[in-house]
């Protein structure tokens, strides 16, 4: 390797000053040249291997919010010096814990040809990136994240970008104020496009819930109270629900927000046939509804349906009546739940309407569904 002279002279500056003999000085020389020649070239490659390690850089950065099952947004990046098939993991850091990004049904994200990967993530106040080599398995909630080794390439965290919040959409239904959902959105598992223009009241005070397609994506339609009311009556007024195409979901809930999908509490109804044209299409439940008897299910009518909830403290009563009626000459059906009943904190009641992306029937033409009426009663 070719020595500058200044490294030379910077490598033997020391030496010049010394008394030596000529033939010494030379050998000094030689030898303090070779010395400096090695490692520069040792400095060289280390440097050139350090710069061809792997790392990930962010590009748009969710808002630093605490998480929740519901809110998604857009998370993207690129890879610098990554190997042939490696894959992201993405984390979203919500309290203590770090949950998997954007499902725990789909925990990887593809790095394309030119480096870059783009995904959707839950909010939380930080989030990170892990580059993975193929068969990695990542763990759906850690506390603490892991570090490189030999399946784990890089790692990247950064804390969510400012929170630029948006006025929410107000809607007046029943007397009461509901926050329209926009936005990406989590449901059941897959991601739903919530558009606040498909959902409006008309002069007769129904509200109109409309699933459109734009550019080959359905969208969704979402609202919730404004404030939590706690253990009561809630009767809600559906129309013509049993015409629904079998993958369209229409669902009463109670919701809260900082709950995590896989320890969720709550009541719901649940109008759909999740996609099986012969399955029944109601059905009543109380999260998780995967427990043996924590969920019914059921066939209504078509025509105006009084669907209600009576929650108490240990115990839940469903109902679902024909008409504007809650007289037992006109009940349809009826369930009392005992176990898992939720205590009030701060929950809210929630409307949602979408198509069943799992279903093998998806739907044709736009649709829509009205609520004639909500109540609630102390």
């Amino acid at each position: 390797m070719k020595i500058s002279r200044k490294k030379l002279t910077g490598c033997i500056s020391d030496f010049a000053s010394q008394p030596y003999g000529s033939k010494d000085l030379v050998r000094i020389v030689a030898a303090t040249a070779l010395l400096c020649s090695v490692l520069t070239l040792a400095s060289g490659c280390r440097s050139r291997v350090e710069s061809r390690k792997p790392s990930i850089i962010f590009g748009h950065i969710p808002p630093s919010v605490v998480g929740g099952p519901d809110q998604l947004d857009q998370i993207d990046g690129r890879i610098v010096n990554g190997e042939p098939g490696t894959q992201v993991v993405i984390y979203a850091q919500s309290g203590r814990s770090w949950f998997v990004q954007p499902f725990r049904s789909r925990q990887l994200t593809e790095v394309a040809g030119d480096g870059s990967w783009s995904n959707v993530t839950h909010f939380g106040q930080r989030y990170a990136a892990l580059l993975v080599r193929p068969g990695y398995h990542p763990t759906s909630t850690i506390s603490t994240l892991p570090t490189v080794n030999e399946n784990i390439l890089a790692i990247t965290v950064v804390d969510g970008s400012a929170n630029h919040a948006t006025d929410p959409v107000i809607l007046h239904f029943s007397g009461y104020d509901w926050k329209v959902q926009t936005g990406l959105g989590d449901r059941s598992g897959e991601v739903c496009d919530y558009e606040a223009s498909d959902v409006w009241v008309d002069g007769q005070g129904f509200l109109h819930m409309l699933m459109g397609q734009e550019g080959g994506q359905w969208h969704c339609v979402g609202l919730r109270l404004t404030r939590s009311l706690g253990y009561g009556s809630y009767r809600f007024v559906v129309s013509n629900s049993a015409r629904l195409p079998p993958s369209a979901v229409v669902q009463v809930f109670t919701y809260l927000d900082s709950e995590d999908s896989a320890h969720r509490t709550g009541l719901g109804i649940q109008l759909s046939r999740w996609g099986k044209p012969s399955e029944d299409n109601a059905g009543y439940l109380v999260a998780p509804y995967y427990v043996p008897g924590n969920s019914t299910h059921f066939s209504i009518p078509n025509g105006l349906i009084t669907h209600e909830i009576h929650w108490q403290p240990g115990m839940a009563e469903f109902a679902s009546f024909r008409g504007l009626s809650t007289a037992s000459r006109d009940r349809i059906t009826d369930h009392v739940f005992r176990g898992d009943i939720p205590i009030p904190s701060n929950e809210t009641i929630r409307l949602d309407f979408y198509d069943f992306h799992h279903s093998h029937s998806s739907l044709q033409h736009p649709i829509e569904i009205v609520v004639q009426k909500f109540e609630y009663l102390p």
